[in-house]
């Protein structure tokens, strides 16, 4: 009896140790979701550090990569000297005045001869721009009859003969137009500096009639030559020309300028000025005073004292009633004398 007491204890101890090791199994396979679940009280799951995961990104908050050559934009150089940027700096920028007033003869009626040379301004340019020309006999090489031109505006090739119903094919353009220039300051010049700049050969080009016409008084914001290889050379020379006669330019038209210049020729140079034609100094306005009552009238005679006397220009020399003045006169100069005749202002 004893015997089989103690063979049943040891019975039920053996099925206790087996149900406690079956227990302990199934709170082990179930440990991993306890842990890993979002459950008030649990523990947060450990994190690897970096060293541990290597193959974790840097923080989005490190330093940023250094910026390479390629993504620096340089600020734009300075204009170098001598180029048509660099001279549109110094064009003043206004607004476009009235055109009321205006009137072609008011820079001179027909054309002129400003350089002296027994040539007018139109066959000068014709001259100068077209090739195998043939001249009109009796004229001195002066008066073209006809001519080839390579025409700057178009890139075509006129065959120019002079005649009422030919002449026309071929235009002298007034690089910055006439009536342009009248909005743009020549109201305020005096007629010799409007007769000039209507005739300088500077503001002067030989081109196909029908371009020039289409053209009208347009400027750079307006209208360019459809010959595009020709507009860096054109705005060049209509910059200089408002330079040398200081017209002023519109905003318009100045952006218009800087951004074919920037674009395409920022070493386009200034145009040589050939045409030997000085602008006029302007004459300042002579003091007005009442005359006295019993003043004697007739014109104000010449000073007589050399030494002292000075003439700013030809207005102030005719002012005085001393022209035409002569090489030895009191006041003489010789930018009196352009044809080098020792007579000035005639």
């Amino acid at each position: 009896m004893q015997k089989l007491q103690a063979a049943s204890l040891a019975a039920l101890a053996a099925i206790s140790i087996l149900f406690a090791a079956t227990g302990c199994e199934s709170n082990s396979a179930s440990a991993t979701p306890l842990e890993s679940s979002n459950t008030s009280g649990s523990a947060p799951a450990p994190t690897a550090t970096p060293a541990e995961s290597p193959t974790l990104s840097e923080p989005a908050e490190s330093e940023p990569a250094p910026v390479t050559e390629e993504l620096v934009s340089e600020a734009p150089a300075d204009p170098s000297p001598g180029t048509s940027l660099a001279q549109l700096e110094t064009i003043a920028i206004k607004g476009r005045a009235p055109k009321t007033g205006y009137d072609r003869d008011l820079f001179g009626r027909g054309w002129k001869d400003p350089d002296r040379n027994g040539c007018d301004a139109r066959n000068d340019t014709l001259n100068r721009d077209l090739s195998s020309i043939v001249h009109k006999p009796g004229t001195h090489g002066c008066v073209v009859a006809s001519g080839v031109l390579a025409d700057p505006l178009t890139g075509t090739t006129i065959h120019f003969v002079r005649g009422n119903a030919t002449s026309t094919a071929v235009q002298i353009d007034h690089v910055v137009p006439l009536s342009d220039a009248w909005q743009k300051g020549a109201q305020q010049l005096v007629s010799e500096e409007r007769e000039a700049l209507g005739n300088d050969p500077l503001n002067l080009l030989a081109t196909d009639g029908p371009t020039n016409g289409a053209k009208g008084d347009g400027d750079a914001a307006t209208w360019l030559p459809p010959n595009k290889s020709f507009r860096c050379e054109y705005v060049a020379i209509q910059t200089a020309v408002k330079a040398k006669y200081g017209l002023w330019m519109t905003q318009a038209e100045h952006d218009a300028i800087h951004r074919i210049l920037t674009a395409s020729c920022p070493d386009q140079p200034v145009p040589t000025d050939e045409g030997r034609v000085a602008v006029p100094i302007a004459a300042e306005p002579l003091p007005v005073s009442q005359p006295l009552k019993d003043a004697p009238s007739g014109p104000v005679p010449a000073p007589v004292s050399g030494a002292d006397v000075f003439y700013k220009n030809c207005t102030a020399v005719r002012a005085t009633g001393a022209a035409p003045i002569r090489v030895g006169d009191p006041g003489w100069d010789t930018k009196f004398d352009r044809d080098g005749d020792g007579v000035g202002c005639e």
